[in-house]
């Protein structure tokens, strides 16, 4: 870590500018409630660094990418993971990857770090591609009925197999239903949670409480009896768990307990499964206005499968599908917004922040931005192709960056295009309702309604 930065005179700098539009007491805190993607866009335009006002919560959105370098990457100690909502997210997931700081996050994230090699990833491909390849054939059956599917609900389905498959080595599709309730409870009122006004909001005895509580014990439960039962069993398994129970600490300290392991499998069952399946829904809703880039694609498949089924050692010569994938994550990043806290008072540029400030940094506006991105708003997959400029790691960063940048980035990038190669040989996929769908940015960027599209027969290549 930097240290040259600690020395920056803070004396110097000035507050970031407000805002317009702050109303009463509550500040911006209603428009981020009901419309926080276009909030966090004005404020991108306003100024680099913007301060906004939730009540007596000062918060800066941060766009400017020198600072979110700052932020993520040089100065990360002082801008650890401490706001309300990774708070109360704790409450859902415990002290996983995503929601533990300081040592013990270290410690973890050194153990898990082998289960995402490369090499390792590679081995559960064949699951990814499998489940797709069943999703296909149902697509295949209702498209020579000219159907109308929820491909949202279909692809949490899909997501949902291969987390248990890639994780479990299990099929969750038996106790999929509950596991897709109690997680789509959690989220929905961890979100509620976060923007209640009330102190330990969560502790209330309110029915919506009571409710979110039992979804958290049946998440619990699942968990706790798969590693149970693989903890009796014995044995290596090639699956992300049997990773994490065969890892130890490389300082010592022994393995996970069962806690642990709890924690880390709930972390990576809602990350692997929720931000998967709405990152390939809104891949296809672009795909669906844009018939061109579907072309593309069906050349490359047949190019690179010759109608054989995909496999790992595939992923890298389907470039075009990754740069749809790239492209995709741009424009409607699953992690719309990263949070940080400034532990002590520091400066970002010539920017004061107090210590305690909360900051904001959205992938959503940053990718948008017409200052980074030549019409940010086009989808344009060749941005990402090999005779074009790279883009600034800090202008484009849909897994975060830096100590914390998610550690399952290869495992989610391989499954996404693999699965795409495996689906879009079989069926194409038109819109059916006017206009784009509605968007739902709570912890991460879904459809409000799901994403409903007509299904046809794939030409023949």
């Amino acid at each position: 870590m930097s240290t040259h930065a600690s020395t920056q005179p803070v004396y110097r700098a000035h507050p970031a500018p407000l805002l317009p539009g702050a109303r009463g007491l509550g500040g911006h805190l209603s428009r981020m409630a009901s419309d926080p993607l276009a909030l966090l866009s004005e404020a991108r335009d306003h100024a680099p660094i913007t301060r906004l006002r939730f009540g007596p919560i000062h918060a800066l959105a941060v766009s400017d990418p020198a600072a979110i370098e700052r932020v993520l990457v040089t100065e990360t100690a002082r801008y650890p993971k401490t706001t309300r909502s990774y708070r109360t997210l704790r409450l859902l997931l415990g002290d996983g990857l995503v929601t533990a700081n300081g040592d013990d996050w270290l410690k973890r994230r050194r153990m898990a770090q082998p289960a995402f090699l490369k090499a390792r990833i590679a081995v559960l491909a064949d699951r990814m591609v499998a489940a797709a390849d069943d999703l296909g054939d149902a697509w295949a059956e209702s498209a020579t009925r000219g159907e109308i599917v929820d491909v949202h609900a279909d692809l949490n389905h899909l997501a949902l197999r291969i987390a248990g498959e890639t994780l479990f080595s299990a099929d969750l599709t038996g106790e999929a239903a509950a596991i897709g309730e109690a997680l789509a409870v959690g989220m929905e009122e961890v979100d509620r949670l976060i923007n209640s006004g009330l102190p330990a909001a969560a502790w209330w005895p309110r029915p919506r409480n009571l409710t979110f509580w039992r979804a958290v014990r049946t998440l619990k439960r699942v968990t706790d009896e798969i590693i149970a039962a693989r903890r009796a069993e014995g044995g290596d398994h090639p699956d992300l768990l049997g990773m994490l129970m065969g890892a130890a600490d490389p300082e010592g300290g022994g393995g996970l307990t069962d806690r642990q392991l709890r924690d880390e499998v709930l972390t990576m069952l809602l990350a692997g499964h929720e931000t998967t399946a709405n990152g390939l829904t809104w891949t296809l809703h672009l795909l669906s206005q844009h018939p061109q880039v579907v072309a593309r694609l069906a050349a490359e498949h047949a190019a690179v499968l010759g109608g054989r089924r995909a496999t790992a050692a595939d992923y890298r010569a389907l470039r075009y599908t990754e740069q749809v994938v790239k492209e995709s994550l741009r424009l409607c990043p699953p992690v719309w917004i990263i949070e940080r806290q400034a532990a002590q008072a520091d400066t970002l540029g010539d920017v004061h922040v107090p210590k305690g400030t909360l900051l904001l940094l959205s992938p959503w506006a940053v990718h948008r931005d017409p200052r980074l991105w030549p019409d940010p708003t086009r989808f344009d997959p060749d941005r990402f192709g090999a005779d074009r400029p790279a883009p600034g790691r800090f202008a484009y960063f849909p897994f975060s960056r830096g100590q914390r940048q998610c550690i399952g980035d290869r495992f989610a990038m391989m499954e996404l295009v693999l699965v795409l190669a495996t689906l879009l040989p079989r069926v194409r996929l038109s819109p059916v309702d006017p206009g784009p769908p509605a968007m739902s940015p709570r912890i991460t960027l879904r459809p409000t309604h799901g994403l409903r599209l007509a299904l046809s027969p794939a030409p023949a290549q």
